[in-house]
């Protein structure tokens, strides 16, 4: 039983670090600045 419950946490960690691994990432990767959108609802713009 021991051996089944390290396993368990072992793969909870490794889920836990892949995920904050995808998060950190996408959050790097989005650019800096001013974006600046022209739609059909007329024009917006977001500092990044």
């Amino acid at each position: 039983m021991q051996k089944n419950q390290l396993y368990m946490i072992v793969g909870a960690l490794a889920v836990v670090v892949i995920g904050l691994g995808i998060y950190v990432y996408q959050e790097e990767s989005q650019p800096d600045g001013v974006e600046i959108r022209l739609d059909e609802s007329g024009v917006s713009v977001e500092q990044n």
